[in-house]
């Protein structure tokens, strides 16, 4: 399915929401000359609202988060209410407190200036007169509409994503837009911590990943810090979070964005998204991919690795591909035999396994006792595990995940009387393995279309099985005669019209060689 979106324009996060020293920075207030008096350190307090209060008991009536004005007139002359004031300002929560000089207090008193340094209330008195509602009026309709701002980016963000799934994008896309309104790396765990995808500026993740497990349980349980969760999870049950790492901008439109991206994850699982593999497959499937490609490089996704579970600091890395295997199947294997690794379905029916063992454990028995294990639970005797040479260097990884690869392509190619250990290395396909590794070599297949340029046809299809069952059995006319159920007298005619064809006499050790890799190399070119 092909899905076309329009382009996104760059998204601006939200500002973060006012703050005491922003309040003071306005306009309107610096025409009242303020000046800080205590709690300078608590400035950066975010302000909910702005609320103007004579009462000496206006604790009762705040939730927290306001900035409350005063001229003070009912304190005046006692010094025990001017205390209580200022401490139920603090219990209250209040952003600060911002004192009108005038009539009441002509100077800063020193008796509240006391009690809200002790309590860390900011506190604020303005030495020319200053009309109220002017400030109320200034810092309410900013707060108004920056609510209104984040109320319409939740529900365009909503909205895209909702589209997004309807037209069956795949889970990454969703991240990617969700990062790119955030403006902040992306992450999604399971319960475990283990992350299962990342969306944002490719550095900026690695930088959040390369530390994973630490930051996660311990920087970043603070949406102070910017890091703001969100549950997955349904019908009572949780299975993951989304995790906007180091969000810039306003907590509560973190906290909006957040809700609206985890709404729609949970949706997109429910539905499937459009593959069958869980995002813990699609995880593995992708890292390992990546490393196969070598589009990456190794040093690079060490990161991603490390943060999706797999082991990396001083281990053994065997990798091994399995065709024709239920990647499920191998990973309850895995797991079984309590062997840490990721398992990936890969192109045309193999399935990539990265091991990760202690530099002490032995690489070669444990892959044996792998593969062993795997024919058994099958039911599959003849189930081969290709491998590559163990890497203690992680640099190394994607070449062997990729001559795991060539061995088992080499492996489909061959003859099923071929008799092959459980464990397949490159030693163990000769010549075969050698043409594997060589077939995108324009040579070789120049070479290859040469030497069977007379059986390249429709009509030659006959002749090149006859040929190709010749050439494996060793030359044994008996046995091919017997594989294809034709006489020995019709053989021979069969093999005197393919050496006519080619113009060769496959007596000769040497030009039946030559026909022989050259058919290696064709069939390893074959989809």
């Amino acid at each position: 399915m092909t899905i076309t979106l329009e382009p996104w324009g760059p998204v601006e996060p939200l500002e973060p929401a006012l703050s005491v020293r922003q309040v003071l920075a306005l306009e309107r207030v610096l025409a009242g000359e303020p000046e800080v008096v205590a709690g300078a350190a608590q400035l950066d307090r975010p302000v909910r609202w702005v609320h103007v209060a004579e009462a000496a008991d206006v604790g009762v009536m705040l939730s927290g988060g306001e900035m409350v004005l005063t001229t003070g007139v009912l304190l005046a002359g006692d010094e025990s209410a001017q205390t209580e004031y200022i401490q139920s300002l603090h219990r209250a929560e209040a952003a600060a407190v911002v004192l009108g000089l005038g009539r009441a207090f002509p100077a800063p008193p020193d008796v509240m200036r006391r009690a809200a340094e002790r309590c860390g209330l900011p506190m604020v008195v303005l030495h020319r007169p200053f009309p109220f509602a002017e400030l109320t009026e200034e810092v309410q309709s900013r707060l108004v509409r920056r609510k209104y701002a984040a109320v319409s980016l939740s529900e365009a963000v909503r909205t895209a994503l909702t589209g997004l799934i309807t037209a069956g994008a795949p889970l990454q896309l969703l991240l990617d837009v969700v990062a790119q309104h955030a403006g902040c790396p992306v992450v999604v765990t399971n319960l475990a911590h283990r992350v299962l995808a990342t969306a944002g500026e490719r550095s900026a993740v690695d930088d959040v990943l390369r530390d994973w497990e630490r930051i996660a349980r311990q920087a970043g349980g603070s949406e102070g810090d910017g890091w703001i969760r969100a549950e997955l999870g349904g019908r009572g049950e949780r299975w993951g979070q989304i995790v906007l790492c180091g969000h810039r901008g306003d907590t509560a439109g973190g906290r909006l964005l957040a809700d609206r991206a985890a709404e729609a994850l949970v949706l997109h699982r429910m539905l499937g998204g459009t593959s069958t593999h869980t995002w813990e497959e699609q995880s593995a499937q992708s890292l390992l991919t990546d490393l196969i490609s070598g589009v990456v490089p190794a040093r690079q996704l060490l990161p991603r690795a490390r943060a999706a579970g797999l082991p990396v600091n001083r281990r053994t890395f065997v990798p091994l591909v399995v065709r024709d295997a239920d990647p499920a199947q191998l990973d309850r294997m895995l797991r079984l035999l309590g062997l840490p690794g990721l398992v990936a379905e890969l192109a045309e029916g193999a399935t990539a396994v990265l091991l990760s063992l202690a530099r002490d454990q032995d690489a070669d028995a444990l892959a044996a006792h792998f593969a062993a294990r795997l024919r058994t639970e099958s039911g599959e005797p003849r189930t081969v595990v290709a491998a590559a040479e163990a890497r203690i260097v992680w640099d190394d990884v994607p070449a062997g995940l990729r001559e795991a690869q060539h061995v088992a392509d080499a492996v489909a190619d061959s003859p099923a009387a071929l008799d092959l250990p459980a464990v397949v290395h490159l030693k163990d396909v000769h010549l075969r393995g050698l043409v594997r590794l060589l077939r995108d070599d324009p040579r070789v297949q120049s070479f290859a279309e040469r030497e069977l340029d007379g059986l390249l046809c429709a009509a030659g299809d006959d002749l090149l099985a006859v040929l190709r069952t010749y050439l494996a059995t060793g030359r044994n006319k008996s046995r091919t005669a017997q594989l294809h159920h034709v006489s020995r007298p019709a053989l021979y005619r069969r093999l005197e019209a393919i050496e006519g064809r080619l113009g060769v006499d496959l007596d000769d050790f040497e030009q039946a060689a030559s026909v022989h890799i050259a058919l290696l190399a064709h069939d390893a070119q074959q989809p």
